[in-house]
């Protein structure tokens, strides 16, 4: 196992050798943002609209871009070449190369997972999960594991995070894909968090098991687009999804539950037309936490780290519209909004390093930085 590892590390750096420097030489030094948040700011290095990142075992990271390359980026900011073995993608709109997530067991298995947005005939399309076997040139035997059914036009809210839970099942945030109804339709798997094996199965204790096989895949309905997905310490499955005009929102995600949209929401349609607030429908779960004005919640991230020892247990919000991270922190089990820093751009995405450092990838076509927050004192 350590030769097969080894193998594996040393033909990545091989393939590294030729890669871009994509850093900006006076961006390569920590900065401190204008209104003094308490980190500092290092740009590691820029990329074509990056949509997330993953963390190998030797610390590089996987970064997906939307157009549909998979890059590794080593942590002095050196970019791959774009990595073989990556399914053809429909970019267009909100559509394209989505989420990048490790199996769990990947040190044994080198397994990569990646959700997308997959063309279909007569120019339908909808989001896709699959995997492949990281080798020296890319991903080996990709196969689709799940599809959104039915495949729809437009190219919209495809959402699309891919996590790994209690007992290794996978979580996928599934999007309405600005239809609306489906998220209130049993019979499709648009607007619901799924939840399957790590090969694509579907686990006997679903909540809709015994009733169909898509229903069967269904862990909670009624979702718009959830496009932050992550455990909190206790092991509980948190959502940040997007509302309408206003009403975008926190849930904590229970089994066979129903989330409301587009029956209630905390907002309202974009062409003024209303829509009954969660208060009025006791039936559907009510948001932990909601905002308006939107701040258009990318991605989500509950911190665990000691380079921030006081932010221990916070969530941390990407703002795509905000322009923000929020930090989200919980009282008797009650979130709140407690801190939100400007970042002077559009935030696509949240992790935490495997030193306890907090990284985000900015949103942004030919210019979308990948960016490492530390704190003062290691400025």
């Amino acid at each position: 196992m350590r030769t097969t590892m080894l193998t594996l590390a040393l033909a990545l750096t091989v393939a590294l050798g030729g890669c871009s420097q994509a850093m900006d030489s006076n961006a390569a030094a920590a900065v401190e943002p204008d209104g003094g948040p308490p980190f500092g700011v290092s740009v590691v290095a820029t990329l074509n609209q990056p949509w997330a990142m993953a963390f190998l075992p030797d610390g590089r990271l996987l970064v997906t871009e939307k157009i549909g390359k998979l890059r590794i980026v080593t942590q002095d900011g050196r970019i791959s070449e774009p990595l073989q073995g990556v399914p053809s993608v429909d970019s267009a709109g909100q559509g394209g190369l989505a989420d990048v997530s490790l199996h769990p067991d990947f040190s044994r298995n080198q397994y990569v997972y990646l959700s997308y947005a997959e063309p279909g005939d007569d120019g339908l399309v909808g989001l896709a999960v699959g995997r492949g076997k990281l080798t020296e040139v890319g991903l080996e035997g990709f196969q689709v594991l799940w599809r959104q059914e039915p495949k729809v036009s437009g190219n919209g809210h495809f959402a699309g995070r891919i996590l790994f839970g209690p007992g290794g099942f996978m979580y996928i945030s599934s999007g309405e894909r600005q239809k609306l109804t489906p998220a209130q339709d049993m019979t499709q798997n648009l607007g619901k968090i799924i939840r399957l094996t790590d090969t694509g199965g579907i686990p006997s204790d679903n909540p809709f098991y015994d009733e169909g096989r898509v229903k069967a895949q269904i862990w909670s309905s009624g979702h718009r687009n959830p496009l932050g997905m992550a455990l909190d310490s206790e092991g509980a499955l948190w959502v940040a999804e997007m509302g309408p005009k206003g009403g975008d929102e926190l849930n904590l995600v229970l089994q066979g539950r129903d989330y409301g949209w587009p029956t209630v929401s905390n907002g309202n349609h974009y062409d003024g037309r209303l829509i009954p607030q969660h208060s009025s429908r006791p039936e559907f779960e009510v948001p932990k936490l909601s905002w308006t004005p939107v701040i258009s919640p990318s991605s989500l991230l509950f911190y665990s780290g000691d380079k921030f020892p006081e932010w221990k247990g916070s969530a941390f919000i990407g703002g795509l519209s905000s322009k923000s991270l929020i930090r989200v922190a919980f009282d008797d089990v009650k979130p709140r909004e407690a801190d939100r820093f400007p970042m002077n751009a559009r935030i696509r995405d949240v992790e935490q390093g495997p030193d306890g450092s907090i990284w985000i990838l900015e949103d942004g076509q030919s210019g979308g930085r990948l960016v490492r927050l530390i704190p003062p004192a290691g400025i």
